[in-house]
């Protein structure tokens, strides 16, 4: 997986979540491609990516309603054009994840 500059239009949730802190995030992927710090917004940070097959996906904050730090484990959202796609994502995701950890 890869931060992407293609098109994410029509991406949505497909019941895909994951766990992770904002900081494990951007030392994993990057800064987030769109940021608002309004708490009241229903998506604060969000990241623009691809799977290693090519198929856009997004990865955000869903209704966390509040200011939140930066190193706070939150649920996270993926969204796709399919489950298959933000399923892939998922996994993708998670080896990234686990490979900055270690």
């Amino acid at each position: 997986m890869k931060k992407s500059s293609k098109g994410v239009s029509g991406t949505s949730f497909h019941n895909h979540t994951f766990k992770a802190s904002k900081a494990q995030l951007v030392e994993a992927i990057g800064k987030p491609d769109w940021v608002d710090e309004t708490p009241e917004d229903k998506v604060q940070n969000e990241w623009c990516c691809e799977t290693d097959n090519g198929d856009v996906f997004t990865i955000y904050d869903w209704k966390e309603y509040r200011v939140y730090g930066d190193d706070e484990m939150i649920e996270w959202h993926i969204g796709g054009h399919s489950g298959r796609v933000t399923r892939q994502a998922q996994r993708e995701i998670e080896i990234r994840l686990n490979q900055h950890v270690l």
